[in-house]
């Protein structure tokens, strides 16, 4: 869901409701707020409700007859003196009114698009996030697929092969930048049914989802103006949709592993109102060898180790977690890199690097990977 990578942000730049059920475009309003609102009842966008093929690199750019949608990428990296460090880039698009645009493009829009950048430099104790928006016209922002891009004014994720498979991310803000270039090592995974991952019981809450698990990334880092190479990993998830969280959840804990024995991990859960877990939670293992298979939420087993409470937000988040998948032979200690990797920005949430450690199948194993945690400020409901 990465944004579990579960259920996908619904943006509304402080507009009425029913500004998402007409076809008619308005400017934006000046004010930098955001007011994030789920799809009405009745809504003409399109639901996810059955499996689909993929093509790409078509699938890679934009869905605009869905509401949401969003490019997750994050990635442990670390530079020749052996110093760990992470980054975030992420673009979501919010529509308006369904389908590609239908007048002139200016600087009226029929969708949003906004993004996150964030890098983590757990031995400075240094975690810096930045968020941008603009309307999808005028060339400020918006996404192809053929050739695969999604930009927003200087921030990229722009396709270097015919089939998206191999991207330059480019960003920055001030004496913080990212310069990488990723390239996939294995297949896309479909996540879920088939690329169908259901949220919830009821019909079309669901999204599609898709994911480069392991993508070998090399560039250059900018940090508080000093400028170091570095080469790791990378995971890069892309969902669409409708619908939104039940009426009785309000908000994810999402992990996206990455293990020495070549094996990724992809789990999620959703949290509800009582504290429970719902059964629509789920997960994937992907195999060394790039096959994969769906991870339902009575086969894992996740205890949360520790806490830690933001002295900015307020909000007290799990903050180590033991991670069992018996069938499986797995058992996983996650530790966050850096205990404050709070996205303070219009909505707050938790996204940063961990570091792994324990037993799979039988045999010691490391790793890394991202952890986002939503809901823990306030309930996503309304949000997502």
């Amino acid at each position: 869901m990465r944004r579990l990578r579960v259920v996908f942000p619904l943006l509304l730049l402080a507009w009425a409701a029913e500004s998402c059920l007409t076809p008619a475009k308005g400017n934006l309003p000046s004010s930098s707020s955001l007011t994030l609102l789920p799809a009405a009842e009745g809504s003409p966008f399109a639901h996810v409700t059955q499996r689909r093929g993929f093509q790409f690199p078509q699938d890679h750019g934009p869905h605009p007859d869905y509401q949401s949608e969003w490019w997750y990428y994050t990635g442990n990296l670390q530079t020749a003196q052996g110093q760990s460090l992470g980054y975030q880039l992420t673009f979501f698009r919010r529509g308006l009114a369904p389908g590609p645009a239908a007048g002139p493009a200016d600087f009226s829009t029929d969708e949003i698009y906004f993004a996150h950048l964030a890098v983590t430099d757990p031995p400075d104790r240094e975690h810096v996030f930045f968020e941008r928006f603009s309307r999808g016209s005028a060339g400020l922002s918006g996404a192809s697929g053929s050739p695969y891009r999604v930009w927003l004014e200087a921030w990229s994720a722009a396709g270097m092969d015919p089939a998206g498979n191999q991207v330059r991310l480019q960003a920055r803000q001030g004496p913080w930048a990212i310069d990488l270039q990723l390239l996939a090592t294995r297949p896309v995974v479909e996540q879920g049914d088939h690329g169908l991952s259901q949220k919830g019981e009821s019909s079309g809450n669901a999204s599609y989802y898709l994911s480069f698990t392991r993508m070998l990334t090399q560039g250059t880092l900018l940090l508080n103006g000093h400028k170091v190479s570095v080469s790791g990993q990378s995971w890069f998830d892309h969902e669409w949709g409708t619908n939104a969280l039940e009426t009785d959840e309000i908000g994810w804990d999402w992990f996206g592993l990455q293990l020495s024995d070549g094996r990724d991990l992809m789990l999620y859960q959703i949290r509800r109102a009582d504290g429970s877990i719902s059964p629509y939670s789920s997960g994937t293992l992907v195999a060394s060898d790039g096959s994969s298979r769906p991870l339902s939420a009575g086969e894992v087993m996740l205890q949360v180790l520790d806490q830690w409470r933001s002295p900015e937000s307020g909000a007290t988040y799990p903050s180590g977690w033991r991670l069992r998948i018996p069938s499986e032979g797995i058992d996983l200690q996650v530790e966050p890199r850096l205990a404050d990797q709070e996205m303070r920005l219009n909505f707050v949430y938790w996204e940063g690097a961990v570091a792994v450690s324990g037993e799979s199948a039988g045999a010691p194993v490391e790793g890394s990977g991202y952890v986002e945690l939503t809901g823990y400020k306030q309930s996503m409901q309304g949000v997502f």
